[in-house]
């Protein structure tokens, strides 16, 4: 990833979470992935995908927390109320985020009990074009 890829993710990812404390900056251990962090705590991940000879990037966020206070859990970590839950039609074992009616990425759980789940967020090289 280079400079203007990094500058590029950072304005995608903060207007997709509106918060402008987000940061992303070059993975010190792998130069094709990045880091997101809020604050001083790293938050999420996002790697480079060339495989189909299109770029595009996955950011993959860790969240430990049950079903019951996804929503709330995520609202308060961005500091946003725009952040919502939205069922997925005829499955159960994940589901949307959204960003008032903008889809985000898709929450599945990482565990039978739902004690945690993982938000995995496809970044196309076009959805850059605009930052």
């Amino acid at each position: 990833m280079d400079k203007t890829e990094l500058r590029k993710l950072q304005a995608f990812v903060r207007h997709s979470f509106d918060n402008e404390s987000i940061r992303v900056s070059l993975d010190p251990q792998d130069v094709q992935a990045a880091q997101v962090t809020l604050g001083e705590r790293q938050i999420a991940n996002i790697t480079v995908d060339d495989e189909d000879g299109d770029r595009s990037f996955a950011l993959e966020m860790k969240i430990p927390v049950g079903r019951e206070v996804l929503q709330e859990y995520l609202r308060m970590l961005f500091e946003t109320d725009k952040l919502k839950i939205v069922a997925r039609m005829k499955k159960n074992d994940s589901v949307e985020l959204n960003n008032g009616d903008d889809f985000l990425g898709i929450i599945s759980a990482d565990d039978p009990k739902g004690k945690s789940y993982t938000l995995q967020i496809a970044i196309l090289d076009f959805d850059l074009e605009d930052f």
